[in-house]
């Protein structure tokens, strides 16, 4: 394949998924990252690690979310090969006086990454985190969503 030319065009020009067919199977991990800044009437719910609202828990909200969307990228992203993940672990961690971290770290034994997946489970937990904080204040901001490490495949 010519390396100029994007992957999910085929030779006339059409939108395809990626013919993974002859790929190996190997151990494929990914870690994404996501910040979500929260404001000081969002911090003053913090205790004990967890952030408590009238919805209930929204760490522990979030990491379902995340998990959940994890395992369903590939109904979101068009061209995402549909995956059984092995193991998704979702963490978050107030890290400064306003700034919240989530990582997602994705692991699969397949054919293509899962960097998609990780991706998509740190940014819906983000914005789980914000949909349950909301009624204390819209002035949070997600950002730095990224991708931190990729190992298997190729690349």
């Amino acid at each position: 394949m010519n390396k100029d030319k994007f992957s999910h065009v085929n030779e006339k020009n059409n939108p395809c998924m990626v013919d993974v067919s002859d790929k190996k199977e190997t151990v494929r991990f990914a870690h994404a990252q996501a910040i979500i800044t929260l404001p000081q009437e969002v911090m003053v719910h913090f205790s004990g690690g967890e952030i408590n609202s009238k919805k209930g828990p929204v760490f522990h909200t979030a990491i379902i979310a995340g998990t959940m969307a994890t395992k369903k990228t590939s109904d979101l992203i068009p061209f995402c090969h549909p995956l059984i993940i092995d193991a998704c672990d979702l963490q978050i961690e107030v890290v400064n006086q306003f700034d919240v971290r989530i990582d997602c770290k994705v692991k699969i034994a397949g054919k293509t990454g899962v960097e998609m997946e990780a991706l998509t489970g740190a940014s819906v937990a983000a914005l789980t985190v914000y949909d349950m904080c909301k009624a204390f204040s819209h002035a949070m901001t997600l950002h730095d969503i990224k991708l931190i490490k990729k190992t298997g495949g190729k690349s």
